[in-house]
């Protein structure tokens, strides 16, 4: 989110008059010779850059009376240089006020896009469940790389199953745009309906991977890794073609999840084995697992180089779970230098100690 306020925004609505102010004097010290008159139309020039229609018109007419003045002054009232100056005025002032009417028009449509864009990301990305995972405490962190799209096609969601797990997704859709964030919508759909009933977490991913093939065409694919975790710490692990998770135990200690057997996208099981081979592991009070997407290990800094995330696992010893997320957002920020060049999603899951489960 931009900051509001800043050293532009309280310059603009004085630039035109500021720039006024210096052409009046100059023109008033140099005298009829040098014909600074039609510099006025700079004050109409600058009033179209913020502020409405009726403010660029007035400006503009401001514009027309120190032109005016100015060239009575000068004793230039009437002459070619003169009325050129004065139409040069007239003309930048119609043309600024136009900008101003098309700017205004622009920014209404991208309020509108921008509503759109946040009711569609409370019903495809709903906030996740906080007390789900019984013992385990859970936060969630969404970067879009179209700063005005607050949306793209990284996804996660959380859903509780009748036995007492949890199960999870985050996963990223190939490509970008209203295609990607469609083929996210048709993802989660799926994991959501599959979620609660099915018996094996390779089940739900199966419906996905069934949903996803009547939706994609040609070489479009879906990386995803689902979890499943217990109240007593115990967590399996599907990858299907995603970055591995990060465990972080509580002594800072951090590793990657590898997977025992590489398996193709989902949208791509023609391609490789029959589903993921599960990864099993075990969490104690206070260890931590981290599900992201690519967004965040490919962030490149000026050099070049991608984002160390092994080793900026300290930064998720914050107490608070959003905070260490907010941390890590931050830093991976930081590291970019800029906006991202690719959506980033991350899901931290952290087991509370036995006094808190």
């Amino acid at each position: 989110m931009q900051p509001r306020g800043t050293g532009v925004d309280l310059l603009l609505p004085v630039l035109p008059f500021a720039a006024m102010a210096a052409v009046a004097a100059v023109e008033l010290s140099a005298g009829p010779e040098v014909g600074y008159l039609a510099l006025f139309s700079i004050g109409p020039a600058f009033a179209c850059v913020s502020g409405t229609v009726r403010r660029a018109l007035l400006v503009g007419a401001l514009a027309f009376v120190l032109c005016t003045a100015a060239a009575c002054y000068d004793g230039m009232f009437g002459s070619r240089r003169a009325t050129v100056a004065l139409a040069s005025v007239a003309g930048v002032t119609v043309a600024a006020a136009l900008a101003a009417a098309l700017r205004r028009r622009a920014e209404r449509e991208l309020a509108d896009v921008r509503s759109v864009a946040e009711a569609a990301q409370r019903v495809l990305l709903r906030p996740v469940p906080t007390l789900a995972a019984g013992p385990w405490a859970l936060a969630v962190s969404y970067t879009s790389a179209a700063a005005e799209a607050r949306i793209g096609g990284d996804l996660y969601e959380v859903v509780p199953t009748a036995v007492g797990t949890t199960r999870v997704v985050v996963g990223d859709v190939q490509g970008k745009g209203l295609d990607a964030v469609e083929t996210a919508a048709v993802a989660l759909g799926a994991f959501r309906e599959a979620a609660p009933e099915e018996p094996t977490l390779a089940a739900v991913g199966a419906r996905m991977e069934r949903a996803l093939d009547r939706r994609l065409e040609g070489e479009e694919f879906v990386s995803a890794v689902l979890a499943e975790i217990a109240a007593d710490g115990a967590v399996t692990l599907l990858n299907y073609g995603h970055p591995p998770p990060l465990v972080v135990r509580a002594d800072g200690a951090a590793q990657w999840a590898e997977p025992a057997r590489c398996a193709p996208p989902l949208g791509l099981a023609a391609l490789g084995p029959t589903g993921p081979k599960a990864h099993d592991l075990r969490l104690g009070a206070g260890d931590q697992l981290l599900l992201y997407t690519d967004g965040v290990t490919e962030t490149r800094d000026h050099a070049g180089e991608f984002y160390p995330l092994l080793e900026r696992a300290g930064l998720l010893s914050v107490d608070d779970p959003d905070g260490a997320l907010e941390a890590l957002r931050r830093d991976v920020a930081a590291y970019a230098a800029g906006p991202l060049k690719d959506d980033a999603a991350m899901m931290l899951l952290r087991r509370r100690s036995d006094e808190r489960a």
